[in-house]
């Protein structure tokens, strides 16, 4: 078998073309979908996909049905990679190919806390570490209690958050576009988007005191401002230095450089009638803050190299960026019997219900997702990964060696369609191992 096979076909539904600013972006999006009730399971165990085969097979079928415009997908383990795809258009005409540039979003996260990690290593910090004592605007963040009217509620945390709060969503910082409270606050406030890119953005209320409960949110953005902080880099240039140069990633980048323009893949919103449409949509170019939950573009290869290196003990090539040691330490439960719970969408045109494994428990590491059980079929207890809201996904599961990245470009996030083939792609790659 051919390993390294690259595919593309034109997918069946055009791609219309509507164009979106930035500042309209929440009431645009929200409108997108009106009446449309999406609502998913980031991955289930039973096959929810008509189609059956190989890995290629049921990316290719996707493709062909619509339920991704395209895609691009890697598996790999310790020692390399073991099967690369591409499958459809990243844009009109353009088929998608193996160094197709993506918004990764969410999948920063990971790059954040490596960064993070890297300080523990080298005993500039620790998990255990208030926050306030490294950054001390943090004192100044209030727990929401609710609202007398449209006045918010908001009163002092009853536990201090830690780095490890930061690393692990447990720091009662939660986004949005799942929680009725936060965007109700924004609402009312006027307070900016983290997506704005702007400083004053960090100063989200917490929802609940630090270490109580998991919740997804901004953690990682505050936690790039503390490696900052220890570090005296901006963290555009500690990654660079510290993470893409040594794991040899040169399409990582905080901003559009050189050739990843030509290579860049559009962003897609599936409306009501279950087509596509262009949605323009990118992180802020130039921000007054680099947010390490959001702001990286990357490519496919680049991504697997930096999740092999987690399966390599925490180096790749010869180049090391975190001992054996931290590796055990980052990679573990630190949430205790803290578990990782549903997320129910208040925006379903920019991403659905999540409900992660259904049935599995779920931990969180420091940066990664973590199940506690097997999941037949497919990943083993102990692995770890995550995703960006345009819907690129991955994990690496160190028991049995695997690594895996499948990735397009679409809204809402974790939209059914999209999510039968990740299972569907999942299986299929556990599938080959037998």
């Amino acid at each position: 078998m051919n390993t390294n096979r690259i595919d593309t076909i034109r997918p069946r539904a055009p791609v219309a073309k509507a164009s979106f600013t930035r500042r309209d972006f929440m009431a645009r999006a929200a409108a997108f979908g009106i009446g449309v009730p999406f609502a998913s399971s980031l991955l289930s165990t039973t096959s929810l996909a008509a189609h059956h085969g190989g890995i290629g097979a049921v990316l290719q079928t996707a493709v062909a049905q619509n339920d991704v415009p395209f895609v691009v997908a890697m598996t790999g383990n310790a020692a390399g990679v073991t099967s690369s795809r591409a499958f459809g258009d990243r844009a009109p005409g353009v088929a998608a190919t193996m160094d197709t540039v993506f918004r990764i979003y969410s999948m920063t996260k990971a790059i954040g806390t490596t960064a993070a990690m890297q300080l523990i290593d080298r005993g500039k910090l620790s998990v255990d570490t208030p926050v306030e004592e490294i950054l001390p605007q943090f004192a100044d963040i209030q727990v929401l209690e609710g609202f007398d009217g449209d006045t918010p509620k908001l009163r002092a945390p009853k536990t201090k958050a830690t780095i490890r709060h930061l690393g692990t969503h447990t720091s009662g910082l939660v986004y949005e576009f799942w929680n009725t409270d936060i965007a109700k606050y924004m609402e009312l406030t006027g307070h900016p988007s983290i997506l704005s890119g702007k400083k004053v953005a960090l100063g989200y209320p917490m929802v609940f005191d630090p270490g109580t409960r998991w919740d997804y949110g901004i953690g990682i953005d505050w936690l790039g401002q503390v490696v900052e902080a220890v570090d005296g880099r901006r963290i555009d240039r500690y990654c660079q230095a510290e993470i893409f140069d040594p794991l040899g990633m040169p399409d990582t980048r905080f901003e559009v450089e050189g050739t990843m323009g030509e290579r860049m893949c559009i962003v897609s919103m599936r409306g009501q009638d279950g087509n596509f449409s262009e949605f323009a949509l990118a992180p802020p170019s130039q921000p007054e803050f680099y947010g390490m939950g959001h702001a990286l573009y990357s490519t496919a290869p680049d991504y697997m190299r930096f999740i092999r290196s987690f399966l390599n003990k925490g180096q790749l090539d010869g180049a090391r960026i975190l001992s054996e040691a931290a590796i055990d330490q980052m990679l573990t439960n630190h949430i205790g019997d803290v578990r990782v719970g549903p997320m129910k969408t208040n925006v379903p045109a920019i991403t659905a219900d999540v409900n992660l494994f259904p049935g599995t428990p779920k931990t969180h590491s420091f940066g990664f997702l973590r199940v506690e059980e097997d999941v037949p079929g497919m990943r083993s207890a102990g692995s770890q990964g995550w995703a960006g809201v345009c819907n690129t996904h991955f994990w690496f599961d160190p028991a049995k060696d695997v690594a895996g990245l499948i990735m397009t470009q679409t809204l809402p996030f974790v939209e059914p369609r999209f999510m039968n083939t990740y299972g569907d792609f999942e299986r299929a790659v556990y599938a080959s191992l037998a």
